[in-house]
């Protein structure tokens, strides 16, 4: 049988997905925790494809068959390796020859088979929509270095749900944020690790989001989703900059020279050549905050900019005197608490 593709998800819980298009499909996007077990290569697939569009399905088929003939005792072993009490879930593209087939060869050597409706492409159709449940949400902004971050992860320690977008994309949204954070996923399957989290918030409670720019990196948040978190409601953490400079001096000091240097030639056009210059030459010795303070005046500008240009959006302002994420989450609970119906 064909699953749907919010069922196929559950069972995926408990047993293995595999996915059954080719490397570089896979390596786009796929569904979170899922194998690969690719019935043709990247090159095969292509010329399948171009038989199928300049000859017709028969020849592609028969073509496709002496590509898999070969290589099918190998899927079945990988399959039986990775079946949970005898079964296993499949998908490709659009639910269609290439799952089927690979069910029928795993259902020969007495595995329980079962393939997605629609496939990948239902998939992404329904992850996608799912952004647009209706859900209630609030926005944590304030300057850069203000700890946004660490303080989400103190609510979150607190029972408050954060969807991190900085963390599913590996990046911290600024022209330094790529540094130190690994490998970006592609936007695909940004999306796909994102709507795991999504999916697994109580529909009943608030969420928490960072405030971002749309674009993380490489990365982009979605059209649709990025514009509902333009007008969600904000809590703006209000952090002198003798705070912030000391928080960006110990997340960036230790990082490599190089990295700084480049992340600060990106911006060098907005912060100015002079403003560049001494910033290189503040980094070359060692002086970090000089760096900080400088890229401060470009960064605050911005921001105080994206944050008055939502005047129809509610929100609240909390004030600290204290650069402890702890103490700045408690101060936000009180303030939300007080304030609850400013916001919604």
């Amino acid at each position: 049988m064909a699953y749907e593709v919010e069922e196929f998800l559950a069972l995926g819980e408990k047993y293995p997905i595999v996915d059954v298009r080719t490397p570089a499909e896979f390596e786009q996007g796929h569904i979170p925790g899922a194998y690969n077990i690719p019935l043709f290569s990247n090159e095969e697939r292509v010329v399948v494809g171009t038989l199928y569009k300049n000859h017709g399905k028969q020849t592609a088929t028969i073509k496709g068959l002496e590509f898999v003939g070969p290589k099918m005792s190998i899927f079945a072993k990988r399959a039986r390796k990775l079946a949970v009490e005898g079964k296993i879930l499949l998908h490709c593209w659009r639910g269609g020859m290439r799952s089927s087939s690979m069910a029928w060869l795993f259902k020969t050597i007495g595995l329980d088979a079962e393939t997605m409706s629609g496939g990948y492409k239902a998939y992404r159709r329904y992850i996608r929509s799912s952004f647009e449940l209706d859900r209630k949400m609030l926005i944590l902004g304030g300057l850069t270095g203000s700890g946004k971050t660490d303080i989400l992860k103190e609510l979150e320690k607190m029972g408050e749900q954060f969807l991190d977008l900085e963390g599913v994309a590996h990046h911290r949204g600024s022209s330094f944020g790529q540094i130190g954070q690994g490998v970006q996923p592609t936007n695909e399957q940004f999306e796909n690790n994102l709507a795991v989290d999504w999916l697994k918030m109580d529909a009943n409670r608030i969420i928490w989001l960072e405030d971002e720019s749309k674009p993380m990196g490489r990365v982009r948040i979605m059209d649709d989703f990025y514009e509902r978190m333009r007008i969600t409601p904000l809590v703006v953490v209000e952090m002198s900059r003798n705070l912030r400079v000391p928080r960006l001096v110990d997340d960036y000091a230790s990082l490599d020279i190089q990295l700084l240097e480049e992340a600060t030639q990106r911006i060098g056009k907005r912060i100015g050549g002079q403003n560049l210059k001494d910033s290189l030459e503040a980094l070359q010795s060692g002086d970090f905050a000089k760096v900080a303070n400088i890229t401060l005046d470009y960064y605050d500008k911005t921001y105080s900019y994206g944050i008055e240009s939502r005047k129809e959006v509610n929100k609240i302002i909390v004030p600290t005197t204290s650069a402890n994420p702890k103490i700045n989450a408690d101060l936000i609970m009180n303030a939300l608490n007080e304030n609850m119906d400013k916001l919604f």
